[in-house]
């Protein structure tokens, strides 16, 4: 039961990721991508620290205070600033690459980070299963016929969410290393906060600052500052608790395909034969790049 519960928290991340798109690329109609970033990390930072305050009270009563971190914890300072700094590459690079793809392709291109992670792997010297490559391969194709047009050429926006999956798969190693070594609601929290102010200064040289157009992206705004980011996330660390790592990775990874059916209920958004084909080999490929997981984590329920 606990494990079916992990799961739905899971389920429910991950729809909430995969419809934020449709919110990303509608933000684009009032305000630039970076300023957009500053607002949907800042807010999503602060909207944490009610769950910090909560969390701290429960523990204070079960007198847990061994397990909580301190902000001026300096492991859990770097570890922000590091994760942070991917976060804002990842967030900026998908946020512009939004505007020139649909929110669909944008969802299926940034879960490529699950394959892309094993790749990363390899120079921590550390072994990848044969599985693992076969997923690789798979998605490699798939994105193919996802992404690259008759001339042989990758559209821009592809591209940049390309590149934005690529330092997710960045943030995805360190905060695997962080999250065991400190409190991983506060790091998210700083991690945003670091996210944010970058965005926010960027913004300020980059792009024009309309007071009435951040208004009119009021929705945009609060939906992936709030839901996105805030509750998404607290949805994936309370689900991952009850939920072996291999299942809610697969869980996870459905973000691309909630992103495809909510571009196209909601923005009209279509997929042609050959890029419906692609998502489905990705879909595919994020499946097949987990077997080894799953089986460790049969093999270990059984033990």
């Amino acid at each position: 039961m606990r494990s079916f519960k992990g799961e739905i928290y899971l389920m429910l991340a991950a729809l909430i990721w995969g419809s934020a798109f449709i919110f990303q690329k509608m933000g684009m109609d009032y305000i630039g991508p970076f300023l957009f970033g500053f607002f949907r990390f800042t807010l999503g930072a602060l909207a944490l620290l009610p769950v910090i305050w909560i969390s701290g009270k429960v523990n204070d009563r079960k007198q847990k205070k061994e397990e909580t971190t301190s902000f001026r914890d300096k492991t859990l300072l770097a570890g922000a600033l590091l994760c942070g700094l991917a976060n804002f590459i990842a967030g900026s690079l998908q946020q512009v690459g939004i505007v020139y793809t649909t929110a669909g392709k944008a969802g299926f291109i940034t879960s490529m980070d699950i394959v892309i992670v094993p790749i990363l792997l390899i120079f921590l010297k550390k072994k990848v299963a044969p599985a693992t490559w076969l997923g690789v391969a798979i998605a490699c194709f798939g994105l193919y016929l996802l992404c690259i047009t008759e001339g042989f050429t990758i559209q821009l926006g592809d591209g940049l969410v390309m590149g934005c999956a690529v330092a997710y798969s960045f943030q995805i190693l360190l905060i695997d290393h962080y999250s065991e070594r400190v409190d991983p609601v506060k790091l998210s929290c700083l991690q945003f906060l670091w996210a944010g102010i970058l965005s926010g200064a960027v913004a300020l040289f980059a792009e024009t600052i309309d007071p009435q157009a951040i208004i009119d992206c009021a929705v945009p705004i609060i939906y992936v500052a709030i839901l996105e980011v805030s509750v998404a996330f607290t949805l994936q660390v309370v689900g991952q608790k009850y939920t072996p790592p291999a299942i809610a990775a697969i869980i996870m990874s459905l973000e691309a395909l909630f992103s495809a059916v909510c571009g196209a209920l909601f923005l009209g958004e279509t997929l042609s034969t050959k890029e419906t084909l692609g998502c489905g080999l990705m879909l595919l490929a994020f499946i097949v790049a987990q077997i080894p997981e799953m089986k460790r984590g049969k093999t270990e329920l059984e033990d």
